[in-house]
């Protein structure tokens, strides 16, 4: 069921923002007086469509193969590749015939409308949710890193006050694309001892596949204790129970969970002795450890207190925008070092599988929202490059026309957009085929 959720979550994300994007291209079409033929959620290749209708003279219908989506518009070489049309003279409602600049503004309305719909969601989600975060102040136990962190010299129970000399008051800025992306300076506090770190140039190449927490983990470090027990497992039969402290592990005293964590793992297939508190009575407890590091409770961990701010109406709007802009800013950062290669391509770019990964398996309206409205932007910012096929690539050559004072040959549009197709069709095929093989790698 959860795959279904998945897989759903991740259609619906994009036939929302495809649609979108269509429109802006469709209504800057029509307000020119452009005549639009086609209107697709999805590619009808080899015109085999799931469905379909015409109204006003104007198709419309859902495609089979899912790769985006498409507005035929008359006059233009586009994805269909039809040239039939451009055969006779040109005809006033015709894409060809509109000056450059309006055909411009119709190659860049789609860009503009996912750039709307990315501040729009951000906006609509700080007036109904505000902005929880953890301050850093609440932090007392301060990070628990990941591999990648400790391999960069942190330790659990740093504290990491302030980055690149600037103080930080939120915990989750810690792992904010901002700190990740820009080789940052860490200042940390550890005991009476203040170091400093550098952020790794290449970090991203180690956190691509699990996330920020091989980093630092998204909690602060806390204490614990037992929630409650998995029933018939390894904790259940040792004797274990809610409420009860586990103080240490053969003897390795755990009054953090992480540490707890580290001694479950390195102690993966084996028995280990529990030192229990239950009451106010010491226990000694034998329990068997699965081959995942796990004894199967669920922990009550005393997290730091979050604070939330809310925004009326208005006020959320600047929020928003500046939301939108940081998606813009992080995305197109993290586009630019792939090209420098400080980031494999491999490890930069993810498909649909992991799209729907990043939704998961169950409904939250709230997360779902906020990964549409980063994905809008992502969609913007990948419309944006100067490939032919892309609205950057046509605004490309549209820009050198009006430099020339003259248009392109058909023939070198025809080219230009059968290159960038066969480029599009490459990188689909690597991205979904690269999914496929991290998720078989994984499992």
């Amino acid at each position: 069921m959860s795959i279904v959720i998945m897989v759903g979550q991740l259609l619906l994300g994009l036939a929302i923002l495809v649609i979108l994007h269509e429109l802006g291209h469709f209504l800057a079409a029509r307000a020119f007086g452009i005549k639009v033929e086609k209107f697709y959620l999805f590619f009808d290749a080899w015109n085999f469509s799931l469905f379909k209708f015409t109204y006003k003279g104007i198709e419309y219908g859902v495609g089979w193969l899912p790769l985006g989506g498409y507005v035929k518009i008359a006059g233009m070489i586009d994805e269909s590749m039809d040239t039939d049309q451009l055969q006779g003279p040109p005809q006033p409602w015709e894409f060809r015939s509109k000056p450059a600049w309006q055909r411009l503004i119709v190659m860049l309305a789609g860009i503009f409308v996912n750039i709307i719909v990315c501040i729009f969601i951000f906006w609509m989600l700080t007036l109904k949710y505000g902005e929880t975060y953890t301050p850093v102040k609440n932090a007392h136990y301060g990070i628990v890193p990941g591999k990648v962190g400790m391999k960069m010299g942190l330790e659990p129970g740093d504290q990491i006050y302030a980055v690149n000399g600037v103080p930080i008051k939120r915990f989750e800025d810690i792992i904010s694309p901002n700190v990740l992306l820009n080789q940052s300076i860490l200042d940390v506090l550890r005991g009476n001892q203040h170091l400093q770190f550098t952020v790794p140039k290449g970090i991203l190449n180690d956190l691509s596949d699990d996330g920020t927490d091989l980093f630092v983990n998204h909690d602060p470090r806390s204490h614990f204790m037992v929630d409650s027990v998995v029933v018939g497992g390894n904790a259940q039969k040792a004797g274990l129970k809610k409420g009860d402290s586990i103080l240490a592990v053969n003897n390795n005293p755990v009054p953090f969970f992480d540490q707890l964590q580290s001694q479950l793992l390195s102690n993966k297939n084996k028995s280990v002795q529990l030192s229990v508190k239950r009451n106010g009575v010491l226990l000694q407890l034998n329990s068997n450890i699965t081959a995942e590091g796990t004894i199967g409770i669920v922990a009550k961990r005393d997290l730091p207190k979050q604070d939330t701010l809310k925004f009326g109406f208005l006020g959320s709007l600047p929020v928003g925008v500046i939301k939108a802009w940081s998606t813009f800013s992080d995305n197109a950062k993290g586009l630019g070092k792939i090209f420098t290669g400080d980031v494999k391509i491999n490890k930069g770019l993810g498909g649909p599988v992991k799209i729907a990964t990043m939704f998961g398996g169950q409904i939250d309206w709230g997360h779902f929202w906020s990964l549409v409205g980063v994905l809008s932007m992502v969609l913007a910012i990948t419309n944006l490059l100067p490939i032919p096929a892309l609205d950057g690539g046509h605004s490309l050559f549209l820009l050198i026309e009006m430099i020339k004072g003259k248009p392109l040959s058909d023939k070198f549009l025809e080219r230009a957009q059968l290159v960038g197709f066969v480029l599009l069709i490459t990188l689909m095929v690597f991205v979904f085929g690269n999914d496929i093989f991290k998720l078989i790698m994984k499992h």
